[in-house]
Protein backbone atom coordinates (compact mmCIF):
# COMPACT_ATOMS: atom_id res chain seq x y z
CA UNK A 1 0.00 0.00 0.00
CA UNK A 2 1.10 3.07 -0.96
CA UNK A 3 2.10 5.59 1.55
CA UNK A 4 0.69 8.83 2.88
CA UNK A 5 3.40 10.01 4.84
CA UNK A 6 6.94 9.05 4.33
CA UNK A 7 9.68 10.45 6.57
CA UNK A 8 13.45 9.34 5.64
CA UNK A 9 16.26 10.15 7.97
CA UNK A 10 14.65 12.90 9.83
CA UNK A 11 17.42 14.89 12.52
CA UNK A 12 16.46 18.02 14.59
CA UNK A 13 18.77 19.57 16.86
CA UNK A 14 17.85 22.37 19.51
CA UNK A 15 20.81 24.74 20.40
CA UNK A 16 22.99 22.13 19.55
CA UNK A 17 21.29 19.57 21.51
CA UNK A 18 20.25 16.55 19.28
CA UNK A 19 16.45 15.72 19.82
CA UNK A 20 15.69 13.62 16.80
CA UNK A 21 18.14 11.23 15.20
CA UNK A 22 17.91 9.47 12.06
CA UNK A 23 14.32 8.59 12.05
CA UNK A 24 12.46 6.44 9.26
CA UNK A 25 8.46 6.12 9.30
CA UNK A 26 6.02 4.81 6.41
CA UNK A 27 2.83 5.61 6.96
CA UNK A 28 -0.57 4.45 5.38
CA UNK A 29 -3.93 5.99 5.02
CA UNK A 30 -7.04 4.47 7.47
CA UNK A 31 -4.54 3.45 10.54
CA UNK A 32 -4.30 5.32 14.01
CA UNK A 33 -1.29 5.61 15.00
CA UNK A 34 -0.12 6.24 19.02
CA UNK A 35 3.51 7.95 19.06
CA UNK A 36 4.57 6.09 22.00
CA UNK A 37 8.14 7.08 24.64
CA UNK A 38 9.27 8.79 27.81
CA UNK A 39 9.13 12.66 28.38
CA UNK A 40 11.43 14.66 26.13
CA UNK A 41 11.33 11.65 23.27
CA UNK A 42 11.12 13.89 20.93
CA UNK A 43 7.56 13.60 19.98
CA UNK A 44 6.28 16.66 19.81
CA UNK A 45 9.41 17.92 18.03
CA UNK A 46 8.59 14.79 15.31
CA UNK A 47 4.78 16.27 14.27
CA UNK A 48 6.25 19.69 14.44
CA UNK A 49 9.29 18.58 11.86
CA UNK A 50 7.14 16.81 9.47
CA UNK A 51 4.34 19.72 9.54
CA UNK A 52 7.90 22.16 8.78
CA UNK A 53 7.03 24.12 11.65
CA UNK A 54 10.83 23.37 12.88
CA UNK A 55 13.95 23.58 11.25
CA UNK A 56 15.51 20.20 10.39
CA UNK A 57 19.21 18.72 10.33
CA UNK A 58 18.86 16.25 7.63
CA UNK A 59 16.32 13.81 6.20
CA UNK A 60 13.01 14.49 3.74
CA UNK A 61 9.27 14.49 4.16
CA UNK A 62 6.76 13.83 2.15
CA UNK A 63 2.96 14.32 2.48
CA UNK A 64 0.86 12.23 -0.68
CA UNK A 65 4.49 12.07 -2.10
CA UNK A 66 4.88 15.73 -1.88
CA UNK A 67 6.17 18.44 0.21
CA UNK A 68 4.05 19.57 2.90
CA UNK A 69 3.96 23.35 1.61
CA UNK A 70 1.33 21.67 -0.79
CA UNK A 71 -0.46 19.83 1.26
CA UNK A 72 -1.84 21.95 4.14
CA UNK A 73 -5.48 21.57 3.36
CA UNK A 74 -5.24 17.80 3.78
CA UNK A 75 -3.24 17.91 7.13
CA UNK A 76 -5.18 19.26 10.61
CA UNK A 77 -2.68 19.90 13.77
CA UNK A 78 -4.17 20.23 17.42
CA UNK A 79 -1.12 21.10 19.55
CA UNK A 80 -0.71 20.40 22.98
CA UNK A 81 -2.82 22.57 25.23
CA UNK A 82 0.27 24.26 26.83
CA UNK A 83 1.19 25.84 23.13
CA UNK A 84 -2.63 27.41 22.84
CA UNK A 85 -3.66 31.04 23.75
CA UNK A 86 -6.68 30.52 25.76
CA UNK A 87 -7.49 34.28 26.38
CA UNK A 88 -7.88 34.81 23.29
CA UNK A 89 -10.64 36.39 22.31
CA UNK A 90 -12.88 33.83 20.05
CA UNK A 91 -16.04 32.09 21.07
CA UNK A 92 -16.20 28.47 20.29
CA UNK A 93 -18.03 28.54 16.80
CA UNK A 94 -15.16 31.38 15.51
CA UNK A 95 -12.79 28.38 16.65
CA UNK A 96 -14.31 25.87 14.71
CA UNK A 97 -14.86 27.78 11.66
CA UNK A 98 -11.24 28.46 11.40
CA UNK A 99 -11.28 24.73 10.09
CA UNK A 100 -12.43 25.91 6.52
CA UNK A 101 -10.14 29.06 6.32
CA UNK A 102 -7.55 26.63 4.29
CA UNK A 103 -9.87 26.52 1.91
CA UNK A 104 -10.55 29.76 1.46
CA UNK A 105 -8.55 32.49 -0.78
CA UNK A 106 -7.52 35.48 0.70
CA UNK A 107 -10.42 38.07 1.37
CA UNK A 108 -13.24 35.39 0.28
CA UNK A 109 -15.92 35.12 3.08
CA UNK A 110 -17.25 32.01 4.70
CA UNK A 111 -20.36 30.76 3.14
CA UNK A 112 -23.84 29.16 4.75
CA UNK A 113 -21.90 25.87 4.06
CA UNK A 114 -19.05 26.36 5.89
CA UNK A 115 -21.19 27.61 8.75
CA UNK A 116 -22.96 24.18 8.50
CA UNK A 117 -20.24 22.09 8.28
CA UNK A 118 -19.38 24.08 11.71
CA UNK A 119 -23.02 23.00 13.27
CA UNK A 120 -22.26 19.81 12.51
CA UNK A 121 -18.98 19.09 13.88
CA UNK A 122 -20.42 20.95 17.11
CA UNK A 123 -22.81 18.62 17.53
CA UNK A 124 -20.92 15.15 16.33
CA UNK A 125 -18.30 16.29 19.91
CA UNK A 126 -21.88 17.51 22.22
CA UNK A 127 -20.68 20.88 21.99
CA UNK A 128 -23.56 22.71 20.50
CA UNK A 129 -24.95 24.05 23.51
CA UNK A 130 -21.88 26.10 24.24
CA UNK A 131 -20.98 27.54 20.84
CA UNK A 132 -21.14 31.42 22.15
CA UNK A 133 -18.53 30.95 24.90
CA UNK A 134 -15.06 32.36 24.83
CA UNK A 135 -12.88 29.06 24.45
CA UNK A 136 -10.65 30.23 27.98
CA UNK A 137 -14.00 29.75 29.97
CA UNK A 138 -14.19 26.06 29.40
CA UNK A 139 -13.12 22.94 30.87
CA UNK A 140 -9.73 20.90 29.31
CA UNK A 141 -11.84 18.56 27.86
CA UNK A 142 -14.77 20.76 26.57
CA UNK A 143 -11.32 22.84 25.01
CA UNK A 144 -10.35 19.60 23.70
CA UNK A 145 -13.65 18.59 21.86
CA UNK A 146 -13.67 22.30 20.31
CA UNK A 147 -10.35 21.42 18.98
CA UNK A 148 -11.35 18.35 17.33
CA UNK A 149 -14.23 20.10 15.83
CA UNK A 150 -12.20 22.67 14.10
CA UNK A 151 -10.40 19.77 12.45
CA UNK A 152 -13.83 17.57 11.58
CA UNK A 153 -14.81 20.94 9.85
CA UNK A 154 -11.73 21.43 7.94
CA UNK A 155 -12.44 18.12 6.08
CA UNK A 156 -8.25 17.06 6.06
CA UNK A 157 -7.05 13.47 5.53
CA UNK A 158 -4.71 13.79 7.89
CA UNK A 159 -4.88 14.17 11.60
CA UNK A 160 -1.61 15.09 14.09
CA UNK A 161 -3.00 15.18 17.65
CA UNK A 162 -0.43 16.36 20.48
CA UNK A 163 -1.78 14.68 23.52
CA UNK A 164 -5.54 14.84 22.81
CA UNK A 165 -6.43 12.99 26.41
CA UNK A 166 -4.37 14.75 28.88
CA UNK A 167 -6.55 16.93 31.63
CA UNK A 168 -9.91 15.35 29.95
CA UNK A 169 -12.99 13.41 31.49
CA UNK A 170 -13.53 9.47 30.43
CA UNK A 171 -16.50 10.72 28.80
CA UNK A 172 -14.85 12.81 26.29
CA UNK A 173 -12.21 10.83 26.36
CA UNK A 174 -14.46 8.12 25.05
CA UNK A 175 -16.04 10.41 22.52
CA UNK A 176 -12.58 11.65 20.70
CA UNK A 177 -11.69 7.87 20.29
CA UNK A 178 -15.08 7.12 18.77
CA UNK A 179 -14.29 9.56 16.58
CA UNK A 180 -10.89 8.81 15.43
CA UNK A 181 -11.98 5.57 15.04
CA UNK A 182 -14.39 6.26 12.80
CA UNK A 183 -12.42 9.07 10.17
CA UNK A 184 -9.99 5.86 10.21
CA UNK A 185 -12.57 3.72 9.04
CA UNK A 186 -13.35 6.34 6.62
CA UNK A 187 -9.80 6.47 5.23
CA UNK A 188 -8.17 9.24 6.78
CA UNK A 189 -4.55 8.89 8.94
CA UNK A 190 -4.44 9.86 12.53
CA UNK A 191 -1.09 10.28 14.59
CA UNK A 192 -1.78 10.68 18.18
CA UNK A 193 0.93 11.33 21.19
CA UNK A 194 -0.20 9.11 24.07
CA UNK A 195 0.70 8.83 27.43
CA UNK A 196 -1.20 6.24 28.93
CA UNK A 197 0.37 2.36 28.09
CA UNK A 198 -2.80 0.78 29.16
CA UNK A 199 -5.08 1.89 26.55
CA UNK A 200 -2.24 1.97 23.93
CA UNK A 201 -3.37 -1.70 22.40
CA UNK A 202 -7.40 -0.71 22.66
CA UNK A 203 -6.64 3.02 20.69
CA UNK A 204 -4.44 2.12 18.40
CA UNK A 205 -3.39 -0.09 14.89
CA UNK A 206 -0.04 0.47 14.63
CA UNK A 207 2.69 2.04 17.06
CA UNK A 208 5.92 4.07 17.36
CA UNK A 209 8.30 3.66 20.13
CA UNK A 210 10.83 6.44 20.24
CA UNK A 211 13.41 8.10 22.23
CA UNK A 212 14.86 10.47 20.30
CA UNK A 213 15.52 7.60 17.87
CA UNK A 214 12.86 5.38 16.67
CA UNK A 215 12.93 2.16 18.88
CA UNK A 216 10.26 0.30 17.25
CA UNK A 217 7.56 0.54 14.52
CA UNK A 218 5.01 -1.42 13.29
CA UNK A 219 1.36 -3.42 14.50
CA UNK A 220 0.16 -2.92 18.18
CA UNK A 221 -0.22 -6.38 18.52
CA UNK A 222 3.41 -7.30 17.33
CA UNK A 223 5.42 -3.91 18.54
CA UNK A 224 3.84 -3.07 21.73
CA UNK A 225 5.57 -5.34 23.83
CA UNK A 226 7.61 -5.50 27.28
CA UNK A 227 10.74 -5.71 25.71
CA UNK A 228 10.26 -2.66 23.05
CA UNK A 229 8.69 -0.71 26.24
CA UNK A 230 11.78 -1.49 28.22
CA UNK A 231 13.87 -0.05 25.24
CA UNK A 232 12.03 3.04 24.99
CA UNK A 233 11.51 3.92 28.53
CA UNK A 234 14.89 2.50 30.25
CA UNK A 235 14.97 3.62 33.90
CA UNK A 236 11.67 5.93 33.31
CA UNK A 237 9.42 2.39 32.57
CA UNK A 238 6.04 3.49 34.12
CA UNK A 239 3.25 1.36 35.83
CA UNK A 240 0.91 -0.59 33.44
CA UNK A 241 -2.38 -1.29 34.33
CA UNK A 242 -2.92 -3.90 31.47
CA UNK A 243 0.36 -6.15 32.10
CA UNK A 244 -1.42 -9.00 31.17
CA UNK A 245 -2.28 -7.98 28.08
CA UNK A 246 1.56 -7.06 26.93
CA UNK A 247 3.78 -10.17 26.38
Amino acid sequence: MQSIISVSGLSVSYERKRVLTNIFLEMEAGKTYGVVGPNGAGKSTLFKAILGLVETNTGTVRINGKGIETQRKEVVYLPQKNDVDWTFPATVFDIVLMGRYPHKKIYQRLSKTDKLMAVDALEEVGMTEFRDRQIGELSGGQQQRVFLARALCQEADIFFLDEPFVGVDVLTEEKIIQILKRLAGEGKTLLVVHHDLSTVEDYFDKVVLMNQRLVAYGDTGTTFTKENIAKAYGGQLPILHKTAMIE
